[in-house]
């Protein structure tokens, strides 16, 4: 969805007193940590936003090579996941203006975060919600399958 609609979506179920959740990342190669990352997430509230970084930004973040699959797939592939129930691509390299813009009851980072790490976390705590560290240790990681797929195919 546009950030408009995610915008208005999550003021309406605000209004129904429904607890907003917002996860984000680049999910370029998605992995049994980002399935985790995503389900502990979702636990914390009643819906699930989920910001997926573009294509652009990923580039900036990652490096070379990277995005290995454009954003419109990325977010397709996460909209099918059951714990999943809304994804909006932005363009920015941090959550700040989405978060700012959702205002989620709670922004859940991965484990390779603190809270005190969390960049979103200024805006998201001024704006009354909490930031959250959801997901298993950061065992998983898409460049470490990278090297592995290219090790094991040389």
């Amino acid at each position: 969805m546009t950030l408009d609609e995610a915008v208005a979506l999550a003021a309406r179920l605000r209004a129904g007193r429904k607890r907003i959740v917002l996860a984000n990342g680049c999910f370029d190669l998605l992995h049994v940590g980002h399935i985790r990352y995503l389900r502990a997430a979702r636990q914390l509230g009643d819906v699930l936003f989920v910001g997926v970084n573009s294509d652009a930004a990923v580039a900036r973040l990652k490096g070379p090579g990277r995005p290995l699959m454009p954003a419109a797939e990325r977010a397709e592939i996460l909209s099918a996941l059951r714990d999943v129930d809304h994804v909006v691509v932005f363009d920015d390299d941090t959550a700040d203006r989405l978060a700012a813009s959702i205002r989620p009851d709670v922004h859940a980072k991965g484990t390779d975060y603190t809270a005190a790490s969390v960049p979103e976390r200024v805006i998201v705590e001024a704006l009354g919600g909490e930031v959250v560290i959801a997901g298993d240790p950061k065992d998983h990681s898409t460049r470490d399958l990278i090297r592995l797929i290219v090790e094991r195919f040389r």
